[in-house]
């Protein structure tokens, strides 16, 4: 009894043809390439008998040349199967405020009945695609994602074929989509104007690296306090690429040694905080005022409690498993663009006078 494709003899180290395709390749492009049949490719696929081991791995071997993924099949047989998992691509999950996000996500998707696997990007664009590849290869019902690249046309196609995606803490590139959004630009405002507000008129910036969507909307923020109260932008008091607790550190000391050093500073995220506390507390810069964006722990238990600019990043999980769940459920709306509001909380570090 012979098979599909069964009998040509293929040994492992030999070719099998490569067709050149500029689209992503297809499971008709695996067959022919290991020159077997579409159904020879679903039962190797599948794990189904009828198979010699020499055609599996002619299949196996051209699945692995064209770098083709399996959801290729997978999302032809949607309408009949799910697999009740979403995928969740973050920053960082060691980070408390996307512990926070992911710990209301999954919330969320077990009250529905779905499983969450959860991922890091770091920050890098060849993670993030790496790790969507293998969440859509499991056949997730839905992606949330922060997004860690520039230009995400590479996820139209998982979209087209039923992969709804909700964008978290920053807007997509290049293409429309949910997305789920701090008010990041109204929140450095008010904590600039706050220190403005206390008399300061040289405050300091400190900032994450400015081609991500939420460092350039809070460095806008700070100019627009500056602008309402009529005082020029001063680009020696603003610091940016600082994206952990030493660098945040590094940058408040750079600040400080100034001729005319800043006698506020406002810090774009709560490792920058932290590090620029660091630099505060000992001793001889406690006079300087401080508001950082982001609450953290144990804020208001130091000896001068740090003032805030805080939200509630649980509600932004929240909000973004909700819209994702009813987009599974066949939520047909245009594209939704949710807002989660800040409010600053006043403890005593951004109240200190020049």
């Amino acid at each position: 009894m012979s098979f599909p494709g069964g009998g040509s003899g293929w040994r492992p180290g030999e070719s099998v043809r490569s067709p050149a395709t500029a689209a992503r390749p297809t499971m008709v492009d695996v067959a022919r390439a290991a020159e077997v049949s579409i159904k020879t490719v679903s039962r190797v696929f599948n794990n189904e008998s009828g198979v010699t081991p020499q055609t599996a791995d002619r299949v196996r071997h051209a699945i692995a040349l064209l770098a083709f993924r399996r959801n290729d099949m997978a999302r032809g047989l949607r309408q009949r199967s799910t697999s009740r998992t979403l995928g969740l691509l973050i920053e960082d999950v060691a980070n408390p405020f996307y512990a926070a996000i992911t710990r209301a996500v999954e919330e969320v998707a077990r009250r529905s009945g779905f499983l969450v696997i959860t991922g890091s990007s770091d920050e890098d664009p060849v993670q993030e695609r790496a790790l969507v590849g293998m969440l859509c290869d499991r056949r997730v019902d839905g992606l949330i994602l922060v997004p860690a690249v520039a230009d995400h046309r590479y996820l139209i196609r998982e979209m087209q074929t039923g992969t709804p995606v909700v964008f978290l803490d920053r807007p997509p590139g290049n293409i429309d989509g949910d997305m789920v959004l701090i008010d990041n630009r109204g929140g450095a405002r008010a904590a600039t104007e706050h220190l403005l507000a206390q008399g300061h008129r040289r405050v300091g910036m400190i900032g994450h690296d400015l081609s991500v969507f939420t460092a350039a909307e809070r460095l806008a923020g700070y100019r627009a306090a500056l602008r309402a109260h009529g005082i020029r932008f001063d680009q020696s008091l603003v610091l940016s690429g600082a994206n952990d607790i030493a660098s945040g550190e590094r940058a408040a000391q750079a600040l400080l040694i100034l001729d005319d050093p800043p006698t506020a500073i406002f810090c774009a995220n709560n490792r920058i905080t932290v590090g620029a506390l660091r630099v505060l507390y000992r001793g001889r810069s406690r006079g300087v005022a401080l508001v950082g964006f982001d609450d953290f722990e144990l804020a208001e238990m130091l000896e001068v409690p740090v003032t805030v600019v805080a939200y509630d990043p649980a509600e932004l999980g929240r909000r973004a498993a909700d819209l994702l769940c009813a987009r599974i459920d066949g939520d047909q709306r245009p594209p939704q663009r949710v807002v989660v509001p800040t409010h600053l909380v006043q403890r005593g570090s951004g109240e200190v006078k020049p």
